[in-house]
């Protein structure tokens, strides 16, 4: 079975343009080392750490809608809810090397996989 590097996913609310179109389905990849050394260099995370995340996002994610290209700017103007998702699937596709959860019914206590990808309409 051949490595996974892309995985799809769906914003919860969407990325809001300047036109007004919603866009919610996007692909990340998987972050190389890189990904993560660089934005350290970046003058805005030097300032503000709170940047890297942004930075790290814009790296990473290589669609959303039919945006032509993903830019630090289309990151700042997430929605809230939005940015929390991707940064927990950022941190699961990297850590886990897939996009779903092992999770265990409260009820039942019988255990099931849900893919993260799917959870975005939800949220």
């Amino acid at each position: 079975m051949p490595l996974q590097t892309e995985f799809e996913f769906t914003l919860p609310r969407g990325y809001v343009d300047e036109s007004g179109n919603v866009h919610k389905k996007g692909v990340m990849r998987l972050a190389t080392a890189m990904d993560e050394i660089s934005p350290l260099r970046d003058l805005r995370v030097r300032a503000n750490d709170a940047y890297l995340v942004i930075v790290l996002l814009s790296r990473v994610i290589v669609r959303l809608g039919n945006l032509p290209q993903m830019t630090t700017q289309v990151i700042e103007n997430l929605f809230a809810a939005d940015l929390a998702y991707l940064q927990a699937f950022y941190r699961q596709i990297n850590e886990e090397g897939v996009s779903t959860l092992k999770i265990k019914c409260p009820d039942c206590s019988s255990e099931h996989e849900m893919d993260l990808a799917d959870l975005g309409g939800v949220l």
